[in-house]
């Protein structure tokens, strides 16, 4: 039974790095965002410090389950989604929602998908970079409020 957990966007980064990591390891895909802002509302608390109001997305709940089952059997998990601020706020949000303690080592990025920046990422994980992280949640909060905004006026 694999110890380490890993969780990608992709599932065919997922298969490969598997091939990689070895037995140890069992690899995931999210499917990119799993948790994002709700469409049908506008999502962003305005009065309360422009507060984003989380959701799982419509269709990823059984995404979700999976890696939550998945993480139970984990001894630990690495958050391995892309190395923008999109795949920070991908890491965060699944940390928050697997229970990951954010203060740990959890994040593993690479810019290549061959066997030796896997493995040489893996020997450096990192936090979770909340400068990031913000700067998605900055730039996500603003598309709603102009676009609710914008859109009944367009």
């Amino acid at each position: 039974m694999a110890k380490y957990l890993v969780i990608v966007e992709s599932p065919a980064k997922a298969k490969t790095i598997k091939r990689y990591l070895g037995p140890n390891y069992m690899v995931k895909a999210s499917m990119g965002h799993v948790i994002d802002l709700p469409k049908s509302q506008l999502g962003v608390d305005v009065e309360h410090d422009f507060e984003p109001k989380y959701i799982t997305i419509r269709g990823k709940g059984p995404v979700l389950k999976e890696l939550k089952t998945a993480a139970k059997k984990a001894t630990k998990i690495f958050l391995a989604a892309d190395p923008d601020r999109e795949g920070e706020a991908i890491a965060w949000h699944l940390a928050r929602a697997l229970g990951v303690d954010e203060t740990t080592e959890c994040r593993v990025v690479f810019n290549e998908i061959t066997k030796d920046a896997i493995k040489e990422s893996f020997k450096h994980p990192r936090k979770i970079n909340h400068d990031l992280v913000d700067a998605q949640q900055a730039r996500r909060i603003l598309d709603r409020l102009v676009g609710y905004g914008m859109s009944p006026l367009l």
